[in-house]
């Protein structure tokens, strides 16, 4: 169907299908034995399981349908927003928080980017829907998963459940939809008692869509993912899994003067899980990984040069980064007290490899090591069960950080020697938080207070990305301090017959917040300056879901983030704008519809010229709403087709969080936001065995 039919006759069609889509997680899906048999489509948002703890089936489809890297999924849970590249391979924000602020791991390992400007950031490597469980744990209330994570804490996992008889699982999808959209997925386990061996694997693509005014945007992608498990079970209580993973492909960018024509992973992992010690031990957990990230850009692959712009001839940057570590992890149950205490280690090293014209790419030419950063943390978090009603939960982590600079001299395009060649940065940080949960007597409900404090250490693109460090300092990598976030979490969660709903709400002190201001480079764009501030944030996010008649359901949620730099009284930039989502579902017992209207706020507190090493504030932005359709139909146990229409009046918008149109592809030198894709159809086939 083409993108360009009326709204109309696209909606007829898509009821005409009747095909279904419940508007939540399989959390709260409505209990009622007709509608129990729905796998729904995740519409809106995720409730929580607990206090600050989000989780979710990446299998599930979503609405709008989601690009082919994690920050789209995260997009439903609410808080989380998207530096935006056009098509694919988003920067994912939560309450205006970016980069390592998030803790974005793959399983117990991370799976850093090489681009010096996140071009690949970490979750342009992960294909969500390989995944059993995307778990989200937000603000820093947790201690368990490296140090740093001020944001939250996002973990894409793969749980396969052992095989109690031989036997096989079988899960796979396709999906097609407007602008050659077109994605598999396999997963294939096959298994017995003593072990089993499991294959995932996934392609997908799309070509430059238009926006709701027609204009085509360059943003074509292609992708694929191939990982085995090979898991070994000894003994009821032994579990050993190895896994091998690789995957490729490339990215058209509109708001970048290179295009991705490279993301080559390749990953490896070794995980023992150990039960029934008997007495107060109760498990053990270790694991290491290995994780390599290849990438390329260019600017003649996907597009022609620019004989107008800073790159005139066809040039390339290859650039790699391999991140390895470990964790140890040991669970004890003391009467009232569950203990988790272990051990951790991190260490990435970042290279790159240039050739200045498109002929005899990489012949006389080397990798060349730039940086290296090693971690080495310890950490305890302990939940007290003080009374049936009341819980404590606490945690703390001490980190050991050492970064090297070894790069000879300074990037560009007239290297200077690099006064900090050789230098090396040595930090001790701290973590820790403390959480009151209690379950109220007399109704279904759960509030909770809870306070954290962590110390960042800067990541690789804050010390070695900017072009200057803060004034009189030598470069970032001389200057920059720890970011250190305090943060109050507050909120409350009811889950009653027919109604649930929650609320959560946060208020931060961010010392050596580090900032990204840019100004004007000349020929070769923007020149980058990193510089500590101290700033401030608060916010908050809440959902509603409302069964008000039989087969009725109507979901809504609400995300506000608002930042103030104290040091310069103005706004903080990069900070979301208002968010509403609402839905309403019919469902039967094998099929529903739904709808959903998404409503974004104009944004008006902007700091122009600054933000982080992706985004910078452009200007105030519009508000905008559009509407969407979706349906789906079940034919048995097995397989279900879901359908939607997203955007379904093609309305023309941007995203606040955004990047500036690139002048090679017509823009103009004012920057302009790129547009969001206009109506898009979609459908997607899904077989559960």
């Amino acid at each position: 169907m083409p993108p360009n039919a009326s709204p109309a006759v696209l909606a007829a069609a898509l009821l005409a299908c009747a095909v279904p889509a419940q508007a939540t997680d399989p959390s709260v899906t409505d209990p009622a034995p007709e509608t129990a048999r729905l796998q729904p489509v995740v519409v809106t948002a995720v409730a929580p399981q607990s206090p600050l703890l989000f989780t979710t089936d990446p299998k599930l489809p979503r609405q709008p349908v989601p690009a082919s890297d994690g920050a789209d999924y995260l997009r439903t849970i609410a808080g989380f927003g998207a530096v935006r590249n056009g098509g694919t391979n988003g920067d994912p924000v939560l309450r205006g928080m970016f980069g390592s602020r998030l803790n974005l791991l793959t399983g117990d390992g991370a799976m850093a980017g090489a681009c010096p400007a996140r071009m690949d950031n970490p979750l342009s490597y992960v294909a969500p829907e390989t995944y059993d469980v995307l778990a989200v744990i937000k603000g820093p209330q947790t201690v368990l998963w490296g140090p740093g994570a001020s944001a939250g804490t996002v973990r894409f996992e793969r749980r396969t459940a052992p095989f109690e008889t031989a036997g096989a699982r079988l899960y796979g999808s396709a999906l097609g939809g407007s602008w050659g959209r077109n994605d598999q997925v396999a997963d294939i386990a096959l298994g017995a008692p003593a072990g089993h061996l499991r294959l995932v694997a996934n392609r997908s693509e799309q070509d430059d869509y238009d926006d709701g005014d027609g204009r085509t945007v360059p943003s074509r992608w292609k992708k694929w993912n191939a990982d085995v498990e090979a898991g070994w079970t000894p003994g009821a209580d032994t579990r050993v899994i190895a896994t091998f993973g690789t995957g490729d492909g490339e990215a058209r960018y509109a708001g970048r003067g290179m295009d991705g024509t490279r993301f080559k992973r390749e990953s490896a992992g070794l995980r023992v899980e150990k039960t029934g010690f008997g007495g107060a031990l109760a498990r053990i957990d270790a694991s290491v990984f290995h994780n390599d990230a290849d990438h390329v850009m260019d600017n003649f692959r996907l597009r022609e040069p620019d004989p107008l712009g800073p790159m005139p001839m066809p040039m390339e940057a290859r650039l790699d980064r391999r991140t390895t570590g470990g964790r140890a992890a040991a669970t004890w149950q003391l009467g009232a007290w569950d203990l988790v205490t272990g051990l951790d280690q991190q260490a990435s090293r970042h290279r790159n490899h240039e050739a200045a014209h498109a002929m005899d790419m990489h012949a006389g030419t080397a990798w060349v090591p730039d940086a290296r950063f090693t971690t080495t943390g310890a950490f305890a978090e302990a939940t007290w069960k003080a009374r049936p009603r009341d819980r404590l939960v606490a945690g703390a982590r001490a980190d050991r950080a050492r970064v090297e600079d070894r790069r000879a001299t300074t990037d560009g395009m007239m290297p200077m020697p690099n006064p900090t060649a050789g230098a090396t940065r040595r930090e001790t940080l701290g973590a820790g938080f403390v959480r009151y949960e209690h379950d109220l007597a007399a109704t279904p409900a759960t509030v909770y207070a809870g306070l954290g404090r962590t110390e960042r250490l800067p990541d690789y693109w804050e010390l070695f990305s900017p072009d200057h460090g803060p004034m009189g300092a030598a470069n970032a990598f001389a200057a920059i301090r720890p970011e250190i976030t305090t943060q109050l979490d507050v909120g409350a969660q009811y889950q009653g017959a027919v109604l649930r709903a929650w609320a959560s709400l946060y208020a931060a002190r961010i010392d050596d917040y580090i900032l990204f201001r840019y100004g004007s480079g000349g020929m070769m764009g923007p020149s980058s300056q990193a510089l500590n501030v101290d700033a401030r944030t608060r916010g908050g996010e809440l959902g509603l879901q409302w069964r008000f008649a039989p087969r009725w359901t109507t979901e809504a949620t609400v995300a506000y983030a608002w930042g103030e730099n104290r040091s310069d009284d103005r706004a903080l930039p990069q900070m979301p704008p208002l968010e509403a989502r609402m839905n309403l579902t019919y469902a039967r017992a094998d099929w529903s519809l739904g709808a959903l209207w998404r409503l974004v706020a104009r944004q008006g507190r902007i700091a122009v010229d600054e933000g982080n090493v992706v985004g910078r504030d452009l200007g105030p932005s519009a508000g905008f709403g559009t509407f969407s359709l979706n349906a789906g139909y079940r034919f048995g146990k097995t397989l279900q087709l879901t359908a939607g229409i997203d955007n379904l009046f093609d309305r023309t918008y941007a995203e606040h969080l955004n990047l500036a149109g690139n002048a090679a592809f017509g823009y103009p030198a004012d920057p302009v936001r790129i547009h969001e894709p206009g109506r898009l159809v979609w459908m997607k086939l899904a077989l559960d065995y």
